[in-house]
């Protein structure tokens, strides 16, 4: 079949929809935010592909995976099986890296413990196979009379029961082994949990260092124990001393031996290769005093943060006070410095005298004080409640691993090398300069024989991620740091990298994130995959990728219920010769973004100099107040660093005490008249279903007061909270306010039924006959924010919430709408209303990263509406996009680079659009320049 046939969508809010997508093609699916696109694309397409594979599985083996519903259509034909890339199914588990994410790091694991070379990492001399003659030298510097036990490690961190191989061991007439430190009779019986990792060692010998039995008798069972485990023994002296010898590699100096050398020994994720001291996190945590102590305070006033609200605390520490004759009523700042060092860091050794009322009398009692550090260091550790854990978080600091310094590896993994470069040293690099590093490496012999492969590999894989346009990130690089936009083109990085045909790949707008430059390279890759033999299908409101496609699906014409249907399909030109298509007005140049009519003059400059945070090279940069400056360059330029990193954590320092760490620089000048900061992040919003958007927008807390004050509820004695269906008193006892209840139907997919009990109310019954103008709680948070502006439009707190809703596009979602059915798009909206239905002064700076991020052209309007009328009132509105419409309508633009990664980092040119359009060098200014060429005084939206 040459097409996949939809007969009869009806997922979400689509309208019975049926189309033909042609197979092996580049299809794009547009349309404005909300009008099911990825409701047409991942919750239809994919998740039958998926689904089917899944059902393919036998009965047994579909117990052990993920339970897919059937999505709402009547049929699918010529479907293959479906890969998803998006932005949301990305692990974000702090041990991933970006090495470890596109399998580099395996290889480079696999590189090292073939070819690389080891050296003593205390000597630093080529480690070389050690003898018998050498091991017994080493042994007998214990000295005669020391009595040894000599074990030969036949199993190390593996999974299993091992039956077997014990039961030989008794046969052959060994007496013990230990097994995870622990000493064992082979007699009894021994019973090993499958499910761990165990280490298994045969005792082999138990002998007393004697000259007259160190050549025989331990050389005897030094040769048992490398022959077993194949050539390691572990020899461990009653004093405690542990050698580890290995008759492949030891140190000729001072003798240390290496362990196996195999690929785990490489993994920061495995016990047997990471760091000891932070078991492969490469960070350390620990209790910050900035963060514990308010020092304009005093100890009485509340100056120990976490300890304001304890009243045991509070006496412990008066105790102390009154041990070392130090007044709690003074401000921690002016204390001596050797009483501050005794309240956080303890009393030592010196025992202070504590006492407690307890049924009118005073008990007293000496014990030693561990310090405000100490004690909340322990209790940090030992608390086994979630939330108490969270709370002490905001008082941890991280640092550098001192053992490791970040690496994360044992010292012995870091000095193995290849070409004079270990694992870590490479893991650092960027992808470029990985690049430069694997096609420049001259293996020769055996060394090019064995690792000709494995190099083969990286570079593929490298070249890829350079090919989307990720050439600056560095392997090392933190999984939870990552833009979504990163993550999904290391994911279809990946992709391409596996070389799979036949496929159906969905992705979810992978150009969040790029520059203009980058785009072109990214839509290259994804025709790559394409003529593999799959068929690709993005979900994308980027023009140049919609002009790049073979075919596309327009959804619309309108968001929500206004949406869900088939408003163009085919070529480019189909769309801009449709009269309903909103995207094909935008693409023919009949539809445009409003041209601003004149550049607005500052009225203020904040001055940065000296900017030196990550890669930024020591920069002078200026930010005017009081007009809409956008900051743009190449991903990884360095524009958060500067904006988030170093301006608005200087700013949030100074206004609100914050303490966030600020980037390097020098002197930040200016803000004096700034009385107010908002940075709207990219991160989501909640993602549970009791999470809303009239939760996240603080809309619901007034209309649960709203429906409190009137008069039925006032008779019941019904509070703001019997209106929440997260309490008890007021949800449905059956569903718990979920409005949905879960059968489990065993080898077949869940299935979800609407509450037979509430109907999906979420409320019982006594709640909902509680009504406001007819309409009860339920009933509200059914409505559309539209509906919901006109129910309330007599409610000024509600109302001028709702209108910030809908003035970013907002109008069509439901007030009560779970907060999982919500696009990526549709989410970041909801956060940025909330910043900005709070109060402006006029003297507000609002910090916005990448707003863009899911908005189709005509949503990229309104929201330009709101930035402008949000700078008309005297704001300053600092963006960082690179999407042109919005910066062509800047007062002022900052554009970085050159390049991205360690390339970049410089103020490559600044102005107004029309300036930084002619600066030579610059990428922005290239793409600027053809954009405003195209300037239209006409250019509008749809009416």
């Amino acid at each position: 079949m040459e097409s996949i046939k939809i007969t009869g969508a009806r997922e979400h809010n689509l309208k019975d929809v049926s189309l033909s997508i042609p197979r092996g093609k580049l299809v794009v699916i547009t349309g404005v935010s909300g009008s099911g696109k990825s409701s047409l694309a991942f919750d239809t397409i994919f998740a039958e592909g998926q689904r089917r594979y899944m059902e393919s599985l036998s009965a047994y083996a579909r117990q052990f995976v993920e339970k897919i519903d059937k999505p709402d259509v009547d049929s699918i034909e010529g479907l293959s099986p479906s890969i998803s890339v998006d932005q949301k199914t990305f692990q974000r588990n702090p041990r991933s890296t970006v090495g470890t994410l596109t399998e580099i790091y395996d290889f480079l694991r696999l590189l090292f413990a073939r070819i690389g070379k080891p050296y003593c990492p205390e000597c630093g001399v080529e480690i070389s196979a050690q003898s018998l003659d050498k091991m017994i030298e080493r042994i007998s510097t214990l000295g005669k009379g020391e009595k040894i036990s000599i074990y030969s490690p036949i199993v190390q961190g593996r999974k299993g029961e091992y039956r077997k191989e014990l039961e030989d061991l008794r046969s052959e007439g060994y007496l013990r082994v230990r097994i995870d430190g622990v000493l064992y009779d082979l007699d009894e019986e021994i019973k090993i949990n499958k499910r761990n990792k165990h280490t298994i060692e045969l005792l082999v010998d138990v002998a007393v260092i004697r000259a007259e039995n160190m050549g025989e008798r331990v050389r005897e069972s030094l040769q048992i124990s490398l022959k077993r485990s194949g050539g390691v023994a572990v020899v461990e002296s009653d004093k405690g001393e542990i050698f580890t010898f290995s008759d492949k590699f030891a140190c000729p100096k001072c003798g240390m031996s290496y362990p196996e050398i195999s690929p785990r020994l490489f993994s920061f994720n495995s016990p047997y290769g990471s760091c000891r001291a932070c078991h492969g996190i490469g960070t350390t945590s620990f209790c910050d005093p900035g963060l514990l102590i308010d020092p304009e305070l005093s100890i009485a006033e509340g100056a120990i943060i976490p300890w304001r609200n304890s009243s045991y605390f509070k006496q412990m520490i008066k105790n102390v006070a009154d041990n070392y004759s130090f007044d709690i009523t003074v401000p921690f700042k002016k204390l001596p410095a050797n009483i501050k060092k005794i309240i956080l860091h303890g009393s030592g050794d010196q025992e202070v005298m504590f006492y407690k009322e307890r049924k009118g009398r005073v008990l007293k009692y000496w014990d030693t004080y561990a310090g405000v550090l100490g004690i909340t260091s322990e209790w940090f550790k030992e608390t086994e409640s979630p939330e108490v854990r969270e709370k002490l978080s905001q008082y941890m600091s991280t640092t550098k691993c001192t053992d490791c310094e970040g690496s994360r590896l044992r010292k012995e993994a870091l000095s193995i090398l290849v070409e004079k470069k270990s694992i870590y040293d490479i893991a650092g690099m960027s992808v470029d300069k990985g690049l430069s590093f694997f096609e420049n490496l001259d293996l020769t012999g055996r060394e090019k024989e064995i690792g000709e492969r494995i190099v083969k590999e990286i570079n593929s894989r490298l070249r890829f991620l350079h090919d989307v346009g990720l050439s600056y990130l560095t392997l090392d690089r933190s999984a939870p740091t990552l833009s979504g936009g990163e993550a999904q083109r290391i994911r279809l990085a990946t992709q391409v990298g596996s070389k799979l045909t036949g496929i159906t790949y969905v992705l979810d707008e992978p150009t969040i994130g790029l520059h203009s430059r980058d785009n072109l390279r990214l839509i290259d890759t994804l025709k790559s995959l394409r003529d593999s033999g799959n068929s690709v299908i993005v979900v994308e409101h980027d023009e140049d990728t919609i002009r790049n496609a073979d075919y596309v699906v327009d959804i619309g014409p309108g968001a929500g219920e206004k949406g869900g249907e088939i408003v163009a399909t085919g070529g480019v030109n189909k769309l801009t010769q449709s009269e309903r298509s909103l995207t094909g007005g935008y693409l023919s140049g009949d539809l445009g973004v409003v041209y601003p009519k004149k550049r607005r003059k500052h009225k203020g400059l904040i001055s940065i100099k000296g900017a030196s945070e990550h890669n930024l090279k020591n920069i002078d940069v200026v930010f005017p107040l009081g007009v809409f400056t956008c900051v743009t360059g190449l991903s990884g330029s360095g524009k958060s660093t500067l904006v988030i990193d170093t301006l608005y954590n200087a700013l949030s320092h100074s206004l609100y005490k914050s303490k966030e760490p600020i980037g390097k620089h020098k002197k930040i000048t200016g803000f004096g008249k700034i009385d107010k900061v908002l940075n709207v992040e990219q991160s989501p919003i909640g993602r549970t279903p009791r999470s809303n958007p009239a939760t996240y927008t603080g809309l619901f807390s007034p209309i649960r007061d709203l429906f409190a004050m009137l008069p039925q509820a006032n008779a019941r004695g019904y509070k703001p909270g019997r209106f929440s269906f997260n309490v008890s008193d007021g949800r449905c006892s059956v569903c718990s306010g979920y409005g949905t209840e879960k059968i489990e139907m065993h080898f077949l997919p869940d299935v979800y039924v609407t509450c037979e009990r509430c109907g999906g109310g979420r409320y019982n019954s006594e709640t909902l006959e509680i009504k406001y103008n007819g309409k009860s709680i339920a009933d509200v948070l059914d409505m559309t924010v539209s509906e919901a502006h006109e129910f309330f439009r007599n409610i000024p707190p509600l109302k001028s919430k709702l209108e910030v809703l809908e003035a970013v596009g907002l109008e069509y979602i439901r007030l009560g709408q779970a907060a999982t059915t919500l696009s990526g798009g549709e989410a970041q909206r909801i956060k940025l209303s909330k910043e900005l239905s709070r109060r402006a002064t006029g003297n507000t700076i609002y910090i916005l990263d990448e707003p863009t991020i899911g908005l189709h052209f005509d949503d990229v309007r309104k929201l330009l509406l709101v930035i402008q009328e949000l700078t008309n009132k005297g704001n300053t509105v600092i963006v960082i996009e690179h999407n042109l419409d919005v910066i062509k309508c800047a007062d002022y633009v900052i554009d970085m680079g050159p390049e991205g990664g360690e390339a970049g980092g410089q103020i490559v040119a600044h102005g107004t659009p029309e300036k930084v359009s002619k600066a030579k060098g610059s990428y922005t200014g290239m793409f600027l320049k053809k954009i405003l060429a195209k300037k239209k005084t006409a250019s509008k939206g749809p009416n």
